[in-house]
């Protein structure tokens, strides 16, 4: 992983353009974050660190501003890919509104060749990547939060860079709010509950919070929390696909 140089001039192209965001915070952070750079190599259907470094312009975006300059008619595009890592965090890697898979192992994008004479023939945009709070992050005091594991249902197989997460409103402004994680390697997660759940009435009183996770399309789980008998509770959320959904 390497970190960010920044430059003092803009960048007039780069193949690709990223703009790490604190998704728990709401706002872009690029102190602290490191990136690694693969290459596809079809040859070998793998997966090829590269050295090329990353710098940060002044408006804060990551680029890669040298990436496919190559001269001559034969040039090809090539693929890559752009990991993120910071510390207490996890990076989502699809795009907003992108169908959620656990496999991706980054931000895969093409770098158009061009040269002094010839442009990309493709231009790149900004994208917004979003760093969710690992199980390591450091939520403040009282901050509410809940934990547990995903595992795969019938073999218990812990279920590692799942999403988990949860939704609602509150009242009585009935603002939509969103918490998500993603599970570490051994399928472990800590989700964040700051805003209210589903009032049921007691005694005792509790609040229901709906969580899901997603190891990618077509393999969920849910699980209902109440809360606060379930706070120091080690929850289980196991996925399955949807003819496993229908038996339980």
């Amino acid at each position: 992983m390497t970190r960010y140089f920044p430059v003092e001039t803009s960048v007039l192209y780069s193949a690709a353009w990223f703009v790490p965001f604190d998704d728990f915070a709401r706002r872009v952070q690029t102190a602290g974050v490191a990136t690694g750079l693969d290459r596809y190599d079809p040859d070998r259907d793998a997966w090829e660190p590269q050295d090329t470094q990353a710098i940060r312009t002044p408006s804060a975006a990551i680029a890669y501003p040298e990436l496919g300059r190559r001269a001559g008619p034969d040039a090809r595009p090539e693929r890559y890919r752009v990991r993120f890592e910071a510390v207490g965090y996890q990076a989502l890697y699809p795009a907003d509104g992108e169908p959620f898979d656990a496999a991706l192992g980054g931000v895969e994008f093409v770098a158009h060749p061009y040269d002094d004479t010839r442009p990309p023939a493709v231009l790149s945009e900004p994208r917004l990547v979003r760093l969710l709070p690992s199980v390591a992050f450091p939520y403040g005091p009282g901050v509410r939060t809940v934990y547990g594991v995903v595992r795969a249902a019938g073999t218990g197989t812990p279920v590692a860079n799942a999403l988990v997460e949860a939704r609602g409103t509150t009242t009585p402004d009935l603002a939509a709010w969103h918490e998500r994680t993603l599970t570490d390697p051994r399928g472990a997660f800590r989700l964040a509950l700051r805003w209210e759940g589903e009032r049921v009435p007691g005694p005792p009183a509790q609040q229901v919070f709906h969580l899901q996770a997603t190891e990618r399309p077509g393999r969920t789980g849910s699980l209902d929390v109440r809360l606060p008998a379930g706070r120091d509770r080690r929850h289980v959320i196991e996925v399955a696909g949807p003819d496993r959904q229908r038996e339980q």
